[in-house]
């Protein structure tokens, strides 16, 4: 056996006995259950390429849909799960009432700056936060500085809340569809929404690539190939997995995920970290107004190293970084100075919109859509709009960007 792939074991045996005896400690089911949903989250990300500044890039430069599809299919699973947990929480939605720690937002200018701020983070650095968790578990050049720089905008975002929440945030409202719609009718209406995307995406693709159906005698000929279980194995771990495979599984976790804990975010344990940090240098207010009772990535200090945030996002590193030994594809070489410069300055522009915006493409635009929140679809209005507008002059390399590669 290879060495990665020893190695590999040795990291989901590791993680998973560490799951087993913290399931058994007091209080310890929940971080239990986030650390194992994060190990799933961070396998299935890897995997399938899941990466929503690189499926958008894919889709605007090469007319490539699946990627696209796959952000849908991931919402839309998640609307369904998420609308019938949370009917069952709250079986009469109504404004002003709204289910706790649901990541549903204040609709403000501010949120859309906080959007736009965010889309050019992406453009610059070459992905998400969340992507660059498990980027950094392929051995990417330039997640890390990517990262130092996202806690940094964090501390930027907390210097400038506070007056962002007295000219925008503290009078915007908190839109909840189902709280004007019913479920029923704020479930039909994103689906509808999505579904309308989705048939605008498949048919620029098909009218600028043409029929692509397999002949009949070709689908005869797959049909009739049985790999064996070796091949399935190898085929698991080197080649891609399916767009909606990727898709399917993120909006699963994600509705499966709020059951036990908090919605899924990728940002609490930075924004936690800035925060700490700042606050103990002088370098931010002491008082952040209004900011600890909005629902989203909660940015106070962690009590301790195995909170639920924390393990779900060292989960989902530690599965990233299996699955990439497993498939013998981790690679790492010294960074160069554009790594360095657009890590860092994408960085700073993804930490102060996911601060500002209370979450990033995870918390923020997945879960909050998820849960028929106006504010997740104006932040990905708005994050879309800043990478149209930056895909150009942030083209970077020609090489798609979705390759199973450490370098975005």
């Amino acid at each position: 056996m290879p060495i990665q792939q020893a190695l590999s074991f040795v990291i989901l045996l590791s993680l998973g006995a560490f799951g087993f005896w913290l399931h058994g400690e007091p209080g310890g089911r929940v971080g239990s259950f986030a650390l194992v949903s994060g190990l799933a989250l961070g396998i299935v990300m890897q995997r399938s390429r899941f990466c929503f500044y690189c499926h958008l890039k894919d889709y605007l430069q090469a007319g490539k849909p699946h990627g696209v599809l796959a952000l849908l299919l991931a919402i839309a699973v998640g609307l369904v799960g998420y609308t019938v947990v949370l009917g069952s929480w709250l079986p009469e939605p109504a404004p002003g009432n709204l289910p706790p720690d649901i990541h549903i937002g204040p609709v403000s200018w501010a949120l859309a700056a906080a959007g736009l701020a965010f889309g050019s983070g992406m453009s610059i650095s070459g992905s998400c936060i969340s992507a660059h968790w498990y980027r950094l578990a392929e051995g990417s050049p330039r997640s890390p500085f990517a990262l130092l720089g996202v806690v940094a905008g964090f501390v930027l975002g907390f210097k400038s809340w506070n007056g962002l929440y007295s000219l925008s945030v503290a009078d915007a409202p908190v839109l909840w569809l189902p709280a004007y719609l019913g479920y029923a009718g704020a479930l039909l209406l994103q689906l509808a929404v999505l579904a309308l995307i989705a048939a605008g995406v498949w048919r620029g693709f098909a009218r600028r690539n043409g029929s692509n159906e397999v002949p009949a005698g070709e689908r005869l000929a797959n049909a009739r190939e049985t790999p064996s279980l070796a091949q399935i194995w190898r085929r698991l771990w080197r080649e891609r997995w399916a767009w909606w495979t990727g898709g399917l599984m993120v909006g699963l976790i994600g509705a499966l995920v709020i059951v036990r804990m908090n919605p899924l975010g990728a940002t609490a344990p930075l924004a936690a970290l800035a925060r700490g940090l700042a606050a103990r240098q002088g370098w931010i207010p002491e008082k952040l107004h209004g900011l600890d009772g909005f629902a989203g990535c909660a940015s106070l200090p962690q009590d301790g190293w195995f909170t639920p945030e924390i393990l779900l996002l060292a989960g989902l590193v530690g599965g990233a970084f299996a699955a990439v030994l497993m498939g013998g594809q981790f690679a790492c070489r010294r960074p160069r100075w554009n790594d360095v410069a657009r890590g860092l300055g994408g960085g700073v522009l993804l930490g102060w919109g996911a601060m500002t915006g209370l979450g990033c493409t995870i918390g923020t635009l997945l879960s909050g859509t998820q849960a028929g929140a106006v504010s997740g679809w104006v932040f990905g209005t708005a994050m879309l709009i800043a990478i149209v507008i930056g895909r150009q002059k942030f083209a970077g390399a020609k090489r798609p960007v979705t390759e199973l590669s450490s370098d975005p």
